[in-house]
Parts: structure tokens; C-alpha cells; sequence
């Protein structure tokens, strides 16, 4: 139970920060969301170049680097 609060809690601050990063204007649920996702696609990004973490802190970074990539792939698909 511990961990999926503390999930949530992570993909809301790490879908926060990257919103403020490609200044996008999402709600709380949808940073949430951008987050855990993010956290995802953080990790398979980085995993392809034998990189991972092991940390909160870093937990945090590969999250904000996942969701910066799904904002900026819908963002893309938006624009065409």
C-alpha cells in the first residue's frame, strides 16, 4: 500500500515539473498520470543505455524525463 501512495505522490511531483519544463497547462490527475506514465518511459529510455536508478531522487529525474517525452510526442502529433 506504501508504495503505490508513494508512486502517486512521485508521478504527481515528477508530472508537475515537467509540465513547468514544456509549459504545458495540466491538472492535477492528468500530472499524475504524465507522471507514472513518465516514470515508464523514463525508464525504458534509459534502460537502452544501461543507466537506471536507485534512488528517490533519481526515481524522481527518470519520471520528469519520461513525462518531458510523452508531453512533447503529443504535442507533436497535436501539431500535425
Amino acid at each position: 500500500m506504501l508504495g503505490i501512495i508513494s508512486g502517486i505522490i512521485v508521478g504527481g511531483i515528477a508530472g508537475w515539473i515537467a509540465s513547468i519544463i514544456m509549459k504545458s497547462n495540466s491538472g492535477l490527475l492528468m500530472n499524475i498520470i504524465l507522471g507514472i506514465a513518465g516514470g515508464f518511459v523514463g525508464s525504458l529510455v534509459l534502460s537502452i543505455f544501461g543507466i537506471g536508478s536507485t534512488n528517490i531522487l533519481g526515481s524522481i529525474l527518470v519520471a520528469i524525463l519520461g513525462a518531458c517525452i510523452i508531453i512533447a510526442v503529443v504535442n507533436f502529433i497535436k501539431k500535425k
